[in-house]
């Protein structure tokens, strides 16, 4: 423990909470009253963001949840910081494009090792620190879990497995009271999305046509996400669990 007690009575942790969703959820989950340990590979923004929300409710811890054993000393930190869990935002992840017939294995392995075996890594953690006072996961998964974009089949196969993981987890750790849920995010306003549209030779006519995709004409902010994620979280959802809700503009409906 630090010196100084934290002020909150419930605690989140957030995993990849140095830019993007997971910064927004972090943020999001702080207003709402909870103690927030920030996890992610950028010491640089971890601390910044860290600063941003205060010492006594706030800390960075770095990780490389890849690593064996790195996700359950994250729990075990996040517990002797503040004493307890209810909340994990299993958020962490990277992104792959590539034509599919020739995505080297080293590829494949790669995107799978952050975004489903480490993922898992961090539920089953999650779920061992939970088991004695019950809590709630949420995943971070996205549309391509459930519909194909060329050159994104190996990231789509890697988050449809945390899709298929949300709901078998949430059947086998109910008897703990922990519920486990998802959010499916569209396409969204984070870095990534930025430099993708940076590729392109003419960025303002693909978000043009990236926005014309979507039902309700715009992309996502991080924030719309955070307020999926945080609503999951609250106990407003206690009777809510093993769904995967889209964040997409109505993207997947169509």
């Amino acid at each position: 423990m630090t010196s100084q007690e934290p002020t909150s009575s419930r605690v989140a942790l957030v995993t990849g909470a140095t830019s993007g969703i997971g910064a927004a959820a972090a943020r999001r989950l702080h207003h709402d009253g909870y103690a927030v340990l920030l996890s992610g590979r950028c010491d640089e923004r971890g601390e910044a963001l860290a600063r941003e929300l205060g010492s006594v409710n706030a800390c960075f811890v770095p990780a490389d949840l890849t690593k064996d054993g790195e996700p359950d000393r994250l729990l075990e930190h996040t517990v002797d910081r503040f004493g307890r869990v209810d909340v994990v935002v299993n958020n962490a992840a990277a992104d792959h494009t590539g034509e599919l017939l020739h995505v080297p294995v080293a590829d494949i392995r790669a995107t799978f090792e952050i975004n489903t075996f480490a993922a898992i890594a961090v539920l089953q953690a999650a779920g061992r620190a939970m088991r004695q006072s019950g809590g709630s996961i949420v995943n971070v998964t996205s549309r391509l879990a459930k519909v194909g974009v060329p050159t994104m089949g190996v990231y789509s196969a890697s988050k449809g497995a945390m899709k298929a993981l949300t709901a078998a987890s949430a059947v086998e750790l109910a008897p703990y009271d922990i519920r486990v849920n998802a959010v499916a995010p569209g396409m969204t306003r984070t870095p990534l999305y930025e430099a993708w549209l940076n590729s392109h030779q003419d960025p303002e006519a693909a978000a043009r046509r990236a926005a014309d995709s979507i039902p309700l004409g715009r992309p996502a902010a991080p924030q719309d996400v955070a307020n999926a994620i945080a609503f999951l979280a609250s106990p407003d959802a206690e009777y809510i669990t093993g769904i995967t809700l889209p964040v997409d503009g109505g993207y997947t409906a169509q």
